[in-house]
């Protein structure tokens, strides 16, 4: 899931680079597309932050079981509920934020249309976190100059 979740969000954003300038994409379309990952990912997110509460109240009530009678058994398995509770924060994080990020790239294609309101903090927020690197340097050069004027 994670390399899914990070070659999507690379797509977007390496589309919202190449259309900057010219606004000639379909952004209704990738719009509604859009929202479908985000809804698929936002799942993901939540079924995963069960499961992850789910392993950390097990490891707490596990711990406190050891407090009040110590025994090998309930170490091991105290240890292995932090093994497996670990990746899970670490997974949840990354799930986590990218849905965040994905509502500014959802925010950035609305902006586009012309139906944004007001969403002019989007411009400071956006770094295009997931472009190549060559193309994220000029986005850097490019979002510098524009704050400088």
């Amino acid at each position: 899931m994670k390399e899914r979740i990070l070659a999507y969000m690379k797509s977007v954003d390496l589309f919202l680079w190449e259309d900057r300038e010219k606004k000639e994409a379909d952004y209704e379309k990738l719009m509604k597309e859009h929202l479908i990952q985000l809804g698929f990912f936002m799942h993901e997110r939540q079924v995963h932050l069960f499961v992850m509460l789910l392993f950390a109240l097990l490891a707490f009530g596990d711990f406190f079981m050891m407090v009040i009678s110590f025994q090998k058994g309930l170490v091991l398995l105290f240890l292995a509920l932090l093994v497996l509770l670990i990746p899970y924060i670490m997974h949840y994080y990354l799930l986590e934020n990218s849905c965040q990020y994905m509502y500014l790239q959802y925010d950035e294609m609305k902006r586009r249309m012309g139906d944004a309101g007001d969403l002019e903090f989007y411009k400071k927020e956006h770094p295009y976190r997931y472009l190549p690197a060559n193309l994220l340097k000029e986005a850097e050069a490019e979002q510098k100059s524009g704050e400088d004027t």
